[in-house]
C-alpha cells in the first residue's frame, strides 16, 4: 500500500504559508507516496489547486486527515484537527512544544507519532531540516523592511539638491540567525549597523557582515548555541552599557529568544525614553513577551515619540519563500523518515528521537513528559 501524505489548509488567523509547495510535491510523488492537498491550501502564497498537478485535491479537512498516514502542517494542530487524524498516523510540523501541553495527551491517546520541527537537533546532519533557522532568517530580513517602512527617514546616505542626508543608525540585538539576516539586510539598505549579543562567539560573524560589535564585557554562551540566562548583576551591567547605543539608534531590531522561556527583557522603558523622537523598535520576540518592556504583540505602541512594533508570525509575511524553504525542510526530514517505501521511526537516530514528542501511545519527549507529570497545562 502506498503511503498517503496529506497537507491541510492552515487555519491560524493571518497564516499564509503552506507545508508543501508544488515543486516539492513533484519530487515526493511516486508510486510509493501519494500526496493529498486540501483545496485552497496554497492560494494565499499564489499556488492554485491546478498548480498541484502531482497531488490529489481534497475538499474536506476531515476526509483528508482521516486517510493520512503522514500529515504535514506549518502550525500546531487544533483539537478539532487532532480528532480528525487517523489513529496511529504520523504528524509533522511546528508543535509549540512548551505551550498547551494537554494537546500531547490527545495525540498520545490516538497513538499519533508527533514530530516537532522546533525540536530538530542543531547538528550538522540536520541543518537541511532546521525549520527554525530557515524561518528565523526570513523574520530577520522582514523585520528590517518593516522598520524601514515605519521610520520617517532614509536608511542610506543620499546626496540630493537639498543637501546630504545622513544614513540611519541601526542596532540589532541578538546575533542568531534572525539577527545576522537583519544585519545583512540593514547593511544592504545602506544603514550604519551595530549589533549586540551576549555570546562572544557571534562577534566574528557580526563583523564579517560589516557591522560593529557592541561588547559589554559579558560572555554568556549557553547550550545548543543559545545564550544562558544572565544574573541580575549582569543584567544591570548590560543595561548600563547598552543604554548609550540604544539612545544613538534610529532603528532597533530585537531578536533575542530562548526556547521554552519568556524572551529576555533587554530594553527598559527608561532606555526607550532616552531615544530620539521618531525612532523605531521592531521587536520580533513579541510573541514570547518581547525584548522591550513596552512591546505589545501585534500592536504598535507610541511612547514619547518612539514607535515600538511587536509583529507576530513574521515569516508568514513572506509567505511564498517561507513556504518554499519550510517545504524543503520537510522534504529532507521525510527522506530520513521514509526508508524503502515504508515509514521507519528509528529511535536510535538522534534526529528522529530528538524531535519525536509522542509515539506508540506514550509521551516520548522526556522534558514534556516531566512537565505533564507536574500538572503543566
Amino acid at each position: 500500500m502506498p503511503i498517503q501524505i496529506c497537507v491541510p489548509k492552515e487555519v491560524r488567523q493571518h497564516e499564509q504559508r503552506v507545508a508543501l509547495v508544488p515543486d516539492t510535491v513533484k519530487r515526493l510523488a511516486t508510486e510509493e507516496l501519494l500526496i493529498n492537498i486540501q483545496s485552497g491550501a496554497g492560494e494565499l502564497v499564489g499556488y492554485t489547486d491546478a498548480d498541484y498537478e502531482n497531488a490529489t485535491i481534497v475538499g474536506d479537512s476531515g476526509e483528508l486527515l482521516g486517510k493520512a498516514d503522514i500529515t504535514l502542517m506549518v502550525n500546531p494542530a487544533t483539537s478539532e484537527q487532532i480528532e480528525q487524524l487517523k489513529d496511529g498516523s504520523v504528524l509533522i510540523g511546528y508543535m509549540d512544544p512548551h505551550a498547551d501541553l494537554q494537546r500531547f495527551n490527545k495525540l498520545k491517546n490516538k497513538n499519533i507519532s508527533a514530530f516537532s520541527m522546533e525540536l530538530i537537533p542543531r547538528i550538522s546532519r540536520a541543518q537541511s531540516m532546521d525549520a527554525l533557522s530557515s524561518q528565523a532568517s526570513i523574520a530577520g530580513y522582514k523585520a528590517v523592511l518593516l522598520a524601514a517602512n515605519i521610520l520617517g527617514k532614509f536608511f542610506p546616505m543620499l546626496t540630493t539638491a537639498a543637501g546630504t542626508i545622513r544614513p540611519s543608525k541601526v542596532l540589532v540585538i541578538g546575533a542568531g540567525v534572525a539577527g545576522l539576516q537583519a544585519i545583512a539586510t540593514a547593511r544592504r539598505l545602506g544603514a550604519i549597523v551595530e549589533a549586540y549579543d551576549v555570546r562572544a562567539a557571534t562577534r566574528e560573524q557580526v563583523e564579517s557582515l560589516g557591522a560593529k560589535f557592541v561588547d559589554i564585557g559579558i560572555k554568556a554562551d549557553g547550550d545548543g548555541g543559545y545564550a544562558r540566562e544572565l544574573s541580575e548583576e549582569e543584567k544591570q551591567q548590560q543595561q548600563e552599557i547598552l543604554a548609550k547605543h540604544v539612545a544613538a539608534a534610529d532603528v532597533i531590531i530585537t531578536t533575542a529568544a530562548i526556547p521554552g522561556r519568556t524572551s529576555p527583557r533587554i530594553i527598559s522603558t527608561e532606555m526607550v525614553e532616552g531615544m530620539r523622537g521618531g525612532s523605531v523598535i521592531v521587536d520580533i520576540a513579541a510573541e514570547d513577551g518581547g525584548n522591550c518592556e513596552l512591546t505589545k504583540a501585534a500592536e504598535t505602541v507610541l511612547h514619547q515619540g518612539v514607535k515600538i512594533y511587536g509583529p507576530v508570525n513574521v515569516p508568514s509575511m513572506v509567505g511564498n519563500h517561507a513556504s518554499e524553504m519550510y517545504s524543503k525542510n520537510l522534504l529532507n526530514f521525510l527522506e530520513l523518515l521514509i526508508q524503502d517505501g515504508a515509514i521507519n521511526i528509528d529511535l536510535e537516530d538522534e534526529i528522529i528521537s530528538g524531535s519525536l514528542i509522542t509515539h506508540a501511545g506514550a509521551i516520548h519527549h522526556a522534558g514534556i513528559e516531566e512537565q505533564l507529570s507536574k500538572g503543566a497545562s
